[in-house]
């Protein structure tokens, strides 16, 4: 299996993360780095909304290489993550050559062939010419049984299909996990990955990341919309608001032509940071007493 290194260094990481918008710690960079050299898959773990899917995508668009994405949910199978067989086609062809009396031996051997066969994501991570980046996207909505079936594309990258044999990948996925601790997974699962903790950001690092994605806010905008945010992540919410979201309030500050951010424009826009309404008004308390 061959072995395509995305990054000539760590400092190369770093700059081409950045070039795509994305704005890496350092401790992102190294596991990214490292990662690359070792052929292993990343587990990114932390809370929803700090950047663990878009680390993905901006190694995908760093490395010019395609991202092919398993997005988990709770009762998703090996049909959907793996393969399938096309029955609709299978039972026409099957009519087809009934029709001209063909011997049954001949009929199966047609219909479990790569015409019938419909790929998902992971056997199309694998069988792809060219090295592709496999997102595993909350690997932790799936049932204990479905992640087991991962183990065997992480251990050997390959797929074991009983009427094609075993398809083993030309060129090594660049794979990523992510889960936002719903449940524990397995020591297996982790075994096979280096682990990565995703967490809000500092104050400076959320700052050029609003400035990053928002190029026309000016800094001390985003200094404050960083500030503030922060300041609400500490109280106790049904759900923080994530990154995306404090880049859409700072982009919301914009469109009103907000320069400098006081209590009551906080209060009045909570609704872009804040999704539920205690968080609301628990936010609300916290920025009249601070105020």
């Amino acid at each position: 299996m061959d072995i395509d290194p995305i990054w000539e260094d760590v400092t190369a990481v770093a700059h081409r993360l950045r070039a795509t918008g994305y704005v890496p710690s350092d401790h992102i960079v190294n596991v990214a780095f490292l990662a690359d050299r070792l052929g292993k898959p990343v587990l990114c773990e932390g809370p929803a909304g700090v950047g663990k899917t878009e680390l993905a995508k901006a190694i995908a668009e760093a490395s010019g290489r395609r991202l092919i994405r398993l997005q988990c949910y709770e009762g998703l199978d090996e049909a959907k993550a793996l393969y399938e067989w096309n029955y609709k086609k299978q039972l026409l062809r099957i009519q087809a050559d009934q029709a001209e009396a063909h011997d049954w031996y001949e009929i199966e051997d047609s219909i479990f062939s790569e015409p019938f066969l419909l790929t998902r994501p992971l056997l199309e991570a694998i069988r792809s010419p060219e090295p592709v980046v496999l997102l595993v996207d909350e690997v932790d909505r799936v049932e204990i049984e479905t992640e087991a079936l991962l183990l065997e594309v992480l251990s050997d990258f390959q797929v074991s299909i009983p009427e094609l044999g075993t398809i083993q990948a030309k060129s090594r996925p660049t794979v990523l996990l992510t889960s936002n601790n719903t449940r524990e997974l397995s020591e297996a699962l982790k075994r096979r990955c280096l682990y990565l903790f995703v967490d809000y950001p500092d104050i400076e690092r959320e700052q050029e990341i609003i400035r990053s994605r928002v190029p026309d806010a000016t800094e001390h905008l985003a200094d404050q919309v960083s500030r503030i945010v922060r300041s609400i992540r500490s109280i106790d919410l049904k759900k923080p608001p994530s990154i995306s979201e404090a880049i859409d309030w700072a982009r919301t500050l914009m469109l009103l032509g907000v320069r400098d951010v006081d209590a009551d424009t906080a209060k009045a826009t909570l609704n872009v940071l804040l999704k539920y309404q205690t968080d609301i008004e628990k936010a609300t308390k916290e920025l009249d007493t601070s105020a």
